[in-house]
């Protein structure tokens, strides 16, 4: 029998929260020989080629990935993960809605800098579904990142996402760690027993694609790497020290217009100081979540479905791979059939009544017309009304 001091403690005590346990994680070097389809290590950062990923067994990379993003360096770079043609599309929709934005008032701060220092876009992702239906669905239906929210939250993963342009002297922010437990209130951290600490990280998956090119003047993302191996780390990030350590220690890894960084959301992070005389750094910042948590962002998935199912039917005619229409559909669609209202939205012949990503697959597979597939997301609505 395993006595109960030779186990996790079930609450986390000072002794959680020491510097040199960080240092002991984090100053060591990633061996890319245990990461047999990475292309590089930048400064202890993997660096995959989108390409080459295409071509790797599916379940072998996405292993790969888990071991990187839970145990190794806890970020990765796809290099040339979204096409440029892609990319400028999605940039000149984004650039409207900033411009509608500040017409009309509503341009606002985000979580570290004033209103009009930086231009940020909430809920972006169903902005961009709304503004622009097949631009959407077009960057959605993306493989490398569904790829990688496959292998760290499983098939039914919920994409949120905002867009942020970092101008030039925009200030750096403080480092962190992010959603859930991140945005808990420092005092209520230690409130959460320490199986909570070492959940958290698992419900999230952070990501950013540049939408520009990003040299160092310009600011991109400070990492350190292994940090999310420290698992006093959500309550020890505010102290000075772990500041300065930071600080002292961070990484910066440059981006090209198209690559994508993932980290694991207990990962030391923050975006780093546009010292550039011009670059205004765009990055469309990913936060996907597991089916089973709660998303920061309400969207409202029946409308950006409605909005992108036109975009999805011509996807289809034009003989897109199957993969990645169901990439845009589990981008857009509600994956998780649950919280439901069990009498009118019964489970029969299954353990759970069906999803709306379910809803529209199946429209998909049946070619209904749009009106069609509004009766059906109005019916599934109503059944799951209180």
């Amino acid at each position: 029998m395993v006595e109960v001091s030779e186990r996790a403690q079930p609450w986390l005590s000072e002794a959680a929260f020491q510097l040199d346990e960080l240092r002991t994680l984090t100053e060591r070097d990633t061996d890319l020989s245990a990461y047999p389809h990475a292309a590089e290590v930048r400064q202890n950062v993997l660096v995959y080629s989108a390409a080459e990923m295409a071509r790797a067994d599916r379940r072998a990379l996405q292993a790969e990935l888990i071991t990187a993003l839970a145990e190794g360096p806890g970020v990765v770079v796809f290099a040339g993960a979204f096409p440029a043609p892609v990319v400028d599309a999605a940039s000149a929709a984004f650039s409207a809605l900033i411009a509608d934005q500040r017409r009309t008032g509503g341009a606002a701060g985000d979580h570290f800098g004033a209103a009009g220092a930086n231009d940020r876009v909430w809920n972006a992702a169903q902005k961009l579904a709304l503004h622009s239906p097949e631009v959407y669905a077009d960057y959605y239906a993306n493989d490398p990142l569904a790829l990688v929210c496959q292998a760290w939250l499983g098939p039914r993963y919920q994409v949120t996402s905002q867009v942020n342009v970092v101008n030039p002297s925009g200030a750096a922010q403080v480092p962190h760690r992010d959603y859930h437990l991140g945005f808990v209130a420092p005092g209520q951290l230690t409130d959460y027993p320490a199986h909570v600490h070492r959940l958290s990280p698992t419900l999230t998956l952070q990501g950013a694609v540049a939408h520009t090119d990003m040299p160092l003047e310009s600011g991109p993302t400070m990492l350190l790497p292994y940090s999310q191996l420290f698992e006093g780390g959500y309550v020890a990030f505010n102290r000075p020290e772990f500041i300065d350590y930071f600080a002292a220690h961070h990484v910066q890894i440059p981006l090209s217009k198209g690559d994508a960084v993932f980290f694991n959301p207990a990962l030391y992070h923050g975006a780093g100081a546009n010292t550039s005389a011009d670059v205004r750094r765009m990055a469309n910042l990913l936060q996907i979540s597991s089916p089973f948590g709660r998303a920061m962002e309400a969207l409202d998935r029946t409308a950006m479905v409605r909005a992108v199912y036109p975009a999805l039917r011509a996807m289809k005619l034009a003989g897109r791979s199957p993969a990645e229409v169901l990439n845009a559909v589990v981008a857009t669609a509600e994956g998780y059939p649950f919280p439901t209202n069990l009498d009118r939205d019964q489970p029969i012949g299954s353990l759970a009544p069906p999803s709306q990503v379910d809803v529209v697959l199946a429209a998909l597979a049946d070619d209904l017309t749009p009106e069609a597939l509004d009766v059906a997301l109005r019916d599934q609505n109503e059944r799951r009304i209180p």
